[in-house]
């Protein structure tokens, strides 16, 4: 996400940065730079032209070029007004008085609406609350089924009438919530390859009769300026409350998210980042801001381990630790923890300073995959007491995780070094005061 675009300003930043003393020469420059990049990532050129206008009347002035690290005060500048183009604060879901919530989930064809669905339905069950899916997309073949297979893997239970308009479906979807004292009832509606007067005919239909707290536009942030045009339009035919930005993961430029709020006025609520029931990020400008400028977002990954480590297990691990009983059983466990986290890659991108740096790195998750495996191929016995591992025994575990002896006797090596480094840690008092997962 972003990744064209935060090496583009991390080379602009240290360029900035660099320079004891800045003219206005040197900041006009720098600030030609940034259009260029923010042009080249798909960002609106309105926008573009707004934010530079507004950066360059800051950063011009007697405060910034006369202050002890005039690079450093440019570059707060700039990220102050990424701060304000993405919508200036975090605006969190709306829920009603008294339940249920009702989100009504619209945008095109394709754009991701029933998976994020799921993922949104997923995020409050895992909170306790109780969830109704509404199967409101008759139009297009096999929508129902899809939605019903989602509900099942997020374990969401799903409102579907396949003889029914979408009006009433939603209606008595909503009033079926009522009755069975759901939490929150999310309406898929229907999307079409293109926006038409029947589709935004029965959005509006729908959005009239049951009023529902949230109207969220679902926008494939791949389209780029395409994405801002549908957004525009949206929001000028129907009520829209927030947008959502699916296929992040895959945007190497960006330019959707920067452009969206500032072209509309609709706040951006939810990115996607993969394919993963998990792969929901609330959206806040100020951690975007620094995503987009290089800056990393330790908050957002905090947030991702506390979701991912169970604390009791944390402090057990520890303690197992502490008293050298750790395993390779225990190692698996790890394991486990960081694949619930998403992509290493994605992890390192959020610690400051990282990002630009893991450019033509290769960090293959597969390989966690594989050692995984080589565990999983081990009896509790040879988990717990590596060395019993002999020869023909690490033969059957490189031939039951489809790996070879020689990577089966490097994550041997890879265990004892790490045990005795524990040791180590040990002696020095330093292991056992802060728990990781990792």
């Amino acid at each position: 996400m972003f990744d064209e675009l935060s090496q583009k300003f991390d080379g602009i930043f240290r360029k900035l940065r660099g320079r004891g003393v800045l003219t206005e020469d040197n900041v006009q420059e720098g600030l030609r730079e940034v259009r260029r990049a923010l042009l080249e990532a798909d960002v609106n050129f309105k926008v573009v032209k707004d934010f530079i206008t507004q950066v360059e009347a800051r950063a011009l002035g007697r405060d910034v070029l006369a202050g002890l690290h005039p690079g450093q005060q440019v570059v707060k500048v700039v990220y102050e007004e990424m701060v304000r183009l993405l919508g200036e604060s975090h605006r969190s879901l709306a829920t009603a008085p008294s339940p249920p919530t009702v989100v009504m989930v619209s945008g095109l064809q394709g754009s991701g609406k029933t998976t994020f669905c799921g993922k949104l339905a997923r995020r409050f069950l895992a909170k306790g609350r109780r969830v109704l899916l509404v199967a409101a997309d008759v139009q297009r073949p096999a929508a129902i089924d899809q939605l019903e297979t989602v509900g099942r893997s997020v374990g969401a239970e799903v409102y579907a009438r396949r003889n029914q308009d979408a009006v009433t479906i939603c209606r008595d979807g909503v009033e079926e919530a009522k009755r069975r004292d759901f939490d929150l009832v999310i309406l898929d509606t229907a999307g079409r390859l293109h926006i038409d007067d029947t589709l935004m005919g029965e959005l509006g239909t729908i959005q009239s009769l049951v009023t529902p707290h949230e109207t969220l536009l679902v926008l494939d942030g791949l389209t780029g300026q395409d994405a801002v045009q549908v957004a525009r339009t949206f929001s000028e035919r129907l009520a829209v409350t927030g947008v959502v930005l699916t296929k992040m993961d895959g945007d190497a430029r960006g330019g959707a998210a920067v452009s969206v709020a500032h072209v509309t006025g609709v706040p951006i609520k939810f990115v996607g980042t993969g394919e993963k029931p998990e792969a929901l990020e609330d959206f806040h400008p100020d951690r975007m801001a620094a995503r987009i400028l290089g800056m990393g977002d330790v908050l957002t990954l905090v947030e991702r381990v506390e979701a991912a480590v169970d604390a009791e297990e944390a402090l057990r691990m520890a303690e197992r630790l502490r008293k050298e009983q750790f395993t390779l059983e225990d190692f698996l466990g790890q394991i486990e923890q960081m694949k619930r986290m998403g992509p290493l890659e994605d992890m390192l991108k959020m610690l400051p300073g990282v990002g630009g740096k893991l450019k033509g790195l290769s960090l293959d998750d597969r390989a966690l995959a594989r050692v995984q495996a080589m565990i999983q191929s081990m009896t509790p016995e040879e988990r717990r007491n590596p060395s019993v591992l002999n020869g023909s025994r690490r033969r059957r575990v490189a031939l039951g995780s489809g790996t070879t002896v020689q990577e089966l006797n490097q994550l041997l090596k890879q265990f004892r070094d790490m045990q005795k480094m524990m040791r180590m840690l040990k002696g020095r008092r330093g292991l056992g005061r802060v728990p990781m997962p990792f």
